[in-house]
């Protein structure tokens, strides 16, 4: 995934302008300077780069949505507070290609689990997905990979890969995952109360998480789904694995830290750390 690479660099400080700036599909490279709020969605058109500019950029209430589109990368952006009306922090439907990376997305617990929709929702048939070294907390419902149970005819070729994470007091979706291919790894989980959930079909490769706090339910299967697991600590949950055992080959190469070394490797990297 390339994203903008090749295009030019345009740097953006209000909403109109974002949305502008992003749309299209031709190369381009976004860099969003100042932090914005409302209640709406960003649309995110193919061969795009979205960067936030420093850490402390925030968009409060305006979700990004990457739909229908190829070739994306958001990075370096916290998203919070995106009412359920308005949709997902994150959403990304019918796409492929797509790179979101060092994220800080969240809300509250403050009200009901509908009250927001999810941190970062994968779905309708996506490919070649990456959600990695993002902070994902304060929230109910985090990440759903797979739209619904009745959604196999597309989300059956789904491949997503979710690593080097950070979940902290978040209740659910570690994500949850139906259908299609997926590989979890080097994610740190801390009072998370249902980790990950292989659902209906789908089949992943889940490697060297861990889990700590408050915790039932670390990694279960739904309604038939699979999990190829191996060197996770469970720590103190109730339930650690009792998903039905299944086999993956992953396509690529990538490099898998020590059990030992997740926590203080992914708490020390995830989030919104990076500068453009």
């Amino acid at each position: 995934t390339t994203g903008g690479q090749g295009g030019p660099t345009t740097r953006v400080s209000t909403l109109a302008d974002l949305k502008t700036a992003v749309s299209g599909d031709s190369a381009k490279i976004v860099v969003l300077t100042a932090s914005l709020s409302g209640n709406e969605v960003v649309s995110v058109g193919s061969n795009t780069s979205l960067y936030g500019a420093s850490g402390s950029v925030t968009l409060t209430g305006i979700g990004i949505r990457v739909n229908k589109v190829s070739n994306v990368i958001i990075r370096n952006l916290k998203i919070t507070k995106v009412l359920a009306d308005a949709g997902d922090a994150i959403g990304v439907q019918e796409a492929s290609k797509v790179f979101i990376d060092h994220v800080d997305l969240s809300s509250d617990r403050d009200h009901d689990k509908d009250y927001y929709d999810g941190l970062a929702d994968i779905t309708h048939g996506c490919t070649y997905v990456t959600l990695s070294n993002s902070y994902l907390h304060d929230h109910w419902k985090t990440v759903l990979i797979g739209h619904s149970d009745s959604n196999a005819s597309e989300d059956t070729a789904m491949t997503v890969t979710v690593n080097n994470n950070y979940f902290k007091n978040v209740n659910s979706r570690g994500p949850s995952f139906r259908f299609g291919k997926g590989h979890v790894y080097n994610n740190y989980y801390q009072d998370m109360s249902e980790g990950i959930n292989t659902r209906v079909g789908a089949v992943l490769r889940v490697e060297n998480n861990v889990w700590t706090g408050t915790c039932s339910s670390a990694l279960y299967s739904t309604d038939g789904g699979y999990a190829d697991a191996s060197g996770n600590d469970f720590g103190t949950c109730e339930s650690g694995n009792t998903a039905l055992a299944g086999s993956i080959s992953i396509p690529y190469s990538y490099t898998l830290l020590p059990t030992s070394s997740v926590a203080s490797s992914v708490v020390a990297n995830a989030g919104a750390k990076l500068s453009f």
